[in-house]
């Protein structure tokens, strides 16, 4: 038995509709989604240059920070203290990231520093109540909160950390 070979106008027309095909793939409207399922902004490594405009670095920092790329923040807010030693957003961010995975170390020394910086603001007292919390002290949290609550009695968010700080005490009970 002999197989039949297709012939040349076949292969080129099933060859035209491959290509035609793969070229309408392109255009799939997912180009603002990586791999990942991040966003796309949040996957663009920020480059090893000395200089870096203003808020350049604070900007890709915070957008790293919101997607919950914890460890990319914490690599861009520690370059952003470094670069910007005076600027409490930037310590406040490094703080945070800090805390979010897990180096407790860094962001206690972060703490110190904006004490003298903001230390009487409910930002201030919210991010070491938080982090106190994400140790499981929750005596040193309660008192932080409530200082920020003192404060500003109507910010949202003191009043759920106290809710979250409520949680936690129940649940360590059960």
């Amino acid at each position: 038995m002999r197989i039949r070979q297709p012939r040349t106008a076949t292969r080129l027309l099933l060859a035209g509709l491959l290509a035609i095909g793969l070229a309408g793939c392109q255009s799939s409207g997912l180009s603002t989604v990586s791999a990942f399922g991040d966003s796309e902004k949040a996957v663009d490594d920020v480059p090893d240059v000395s200089y870096y405009k203003t808020d350049e670095i604070l900007a890709k920092a915070k957008m790293q920070f919101k997607e919950r790329n914890y460890g990319k923040s914490y690599a861009l807010y520690k370059r952003s203290v470094e670069l910007f030693p005076k600027d409490p957003a930037a310590w406040l961010g490094y703080a945070a990231s800090s805390d979010l995975i897990g180096r407790f170390d860094n962001s206690a020394k972060a703490y110190a520093v904006l004490r003298k910086m903001i230390g009487n603001r409910p930002e201030y007292y919210n991010n070491v109540g938080y982090s106190f919390l994400l140790r499981g002290k929750l005596r040193p949290a309660r008192k932080y909160f409530l200082k920020a609550y003192d404060l500003d009695p109507h910010n949202p968010v003191t009043l759920n950390n106290l809710k979250l700080l409520k949680n936690s005490v129940a649940f360590a009970k059960r």
